[in-house]
C-alpha cells in the first residue's frame, strides 16, 4: 500500500523525519509547500523500487508555521501538514 506517515517529531524545529511506502516500483515526489501553496523544497523525484523509505527535512533559516508535505507515486496523491515551531 502506498502511503506517507506523519512526520514525527510534529511539531518540531528545525529537522524532521517524513516515512514513506511504495509497493512496487513507482516514480515518487515529496514536495513541502508553505500556507500560500508556494512550494518550498522537493525532497524526493525519482524513480524509486518497492521499499520504505525514510528521508529529513531541514527547515532551518523558515519561520515558524504551518507547512504541508505532498507525497505522490503514480496516480496515488497524499498531503501531512507538518507544524515548525521556533
Amino acid at each position: 500500500m502506498k502511503s506517507v506517515e506523519q512526520n514525527y517529531p510534529n511539531p518540531f524545529n528545525p529537522t524532521t523525519v517524513i516515512q514513506f511506502s511504495i509497493p512496487h516500483r513507482s516514480f515518487v515526489t515529496l514536495k513541502v509547500y508553505d500556507l500560500s501553496a508556494k512550494k518550498i523544497g522537493t525532497l524526493v523525484s525519482q524513480e524509486l523500487h518497492a521499499e520504505t523509505f525514510i528521508t529529513l527535512w531541514d527547515a532551518t533559516g523558515l519561520p515558524s508555521g504551518i507547512y504541508f508535505c505532498q507525497f505522490q507515486a503514480g496516480e496515488f496523491v497524499e498531503t501531512k501538514k507538518l507544524l515548525l515551531l521556533r
